[in-house]
């Protein structure tokens, strides 16, 4: 069953924001010896699917590759609210899009690449293996 943001309610709009704003999230992949490993990484929800970017040779790369069920968790309000947590699929897309050719993903992270002094291109370099997400359940208040 394909995953549905439903915006017509208040949650599913809260959500669609979320997904289309925040610049950070947390994914957290499973090590080997079952601890969970979370990591910061920037996003990109085409409507489908969650798009990710990483540094090959990565832990959380060996961790998709092995075990690919993931979560990501949105930051929620110092106060413990407004929380979003989407659990589901990963897989590594090595044929995928790099991130300088998906014109959302730059408009999205312009701010990111120069706070980081790079360059689209450059961080399609080093940020070369693409991650695709297929969302499966979602959770939060």
């Amino acid at each position: 069953m394909p995953f549905n943001v439903d915006t017509t309610t208040d949650f599913g709009a809260h959500v669609a924001k979320h997904l289309a704003d925040d610049q950070v999230v947390w994914l957290t992949t499973v090590r080997a010896n079952g601890i969970p490993e979370p990591s910061p990484v920037w996003l990109l929800w085409d409507g489908e699917a969650i798009w990710i970017y990483s540094q090959d040779n990565v832990l959380r790369v060996r961790n998709i590759a092995d075990r690919p069920r993931v979560s990501l968790n949105f930051n929620a309000t110092e106060n413990g609210g407004d929380v979003v947590i989407i659990t589901g699929t990963a897989e590594i897309k090595r044929d995928g899009p790099r991130a300088e050719h998906v014109p959302d993903y730059v408009s999205k992270y312009t701010g990111g690449f120069d706070s980081l002094n790079t360059s689209a291109a450059k961080f399609s370099d080093e940020y070369s293996v693409p991650i695709r997400i297929i969302p499966e359940n979602l959770r939060g208040f």
